[in-house]
């Protein structure tokens, strides 16, 4: 078990493969406003998103080096095609995001949590911020990517609450093809520092896990409070991956003290 446990964090330290010294920060600024200007050329954030995107994306590179920047790109990507999979459906149900893409509220209630840990990675140097930062991005990922699923190609889905019938893209509701797709697009976003040789199988893992529970999470805030104006969408959004970067971050703690 001690050895396991140890093989989660053994590679994560390689998260950080930034350059020394000064030329890590004009890398990262370059890769941001590289990021931030494609982001807003293919719409998928406006321009307030952009500038969220940005400061995320130079957080990310400056904190953790090129494997928090792609883990980051593939969030993009992912949300991106899942977007824009079945619009016309989604325009005709009412549900579709802005052609101008998401604002910056909604940019940092996914990925704020994600730059918090990258940012206590830079400060304490602990690896466990990695797995909080993987998980985060695995959640916001799951999210976007099984709700925008399950809005192109279902036409109803079950409530997470009581699992009654209910249109597609109801806050909580859930369908087969949409949590699949998250699954998924977790498993895909924890996997790119797992093909960097930074995560082991066993920190893949439990990212990829993280990040899905913390969409089921997600899904039960949507169908519960925020169905009923207690909670914001930003804000479910918000908690769904600061659950999922709890939840790795208190089981990679929990077993290197076994």
């Amino acid at each position: 078990m001690l050895t396991w446990n140890l093989a989660i964090f053994a590679g994560l330290e390689g998260l950080a493969l930034v350059p020394a010294g000064g030329r890590r920060w004009w890398i990262a600024g370059l890769v941001t406003i590289l990021f931030a200007f494609l982001g807003y050329r293919a719409r998928g954030v406006d321009a307030s998103g952009a500038v969220a995107g940005a400061g995320v994306c130079f957080v990310l590179y400056a904190g953790t080096g090129p494997g928090g920047f792609l883990a980051l790109a593939t969030v993009f990507l992912l949300t991106w095609i899942a977007t824009r999979l079945g619009y016309a459906r989604k325009q005709r149900l009412g549900v579709a995001e802005k052609r101008a893409g998401r604002k910056a509220s909604q940019v940092l209630a996914n990925l704020g949590v994600a730059a918090v840990c990258a940012l206590a990675y830079l400060w304490r140097g602990s690896p466990i911020f990695l797995l909080g930062m993987t998980a985060a991005l695995a959640e916001a990922a799951s999210d976007t990517v099984s709700s925008e699923i399950g809005q192109a190609f279902r036409s109803q889905a079950r409530m997470i609450t009581n699992w009654k019938l209910v249109p597609a893209g109801t806050d909580g509701g859930m369908t087969l093809a949409g949590t699949s797709a998250g699954l998924a697009a977790s498993c895909l976003v924890s996997g790119v520092p797992a093909l960097l040789g930074v995560l082991s199988p066993a920190g893949f893992a439990l990212c990829a896990g993280a990040g899905f529970a913390g969409m089921l999470v997600d899904s039960l805030l949507g169908g519960w409070l925020e169905q009923r104006g207690k909670l914001r969408n930003d804000t479910v959004n918000f908690l769904g991956t600061l659950t999922a970067a709890g939840l790795a971050m208190l089981s990679g703690n929990r077993m290197i003290s076994l």
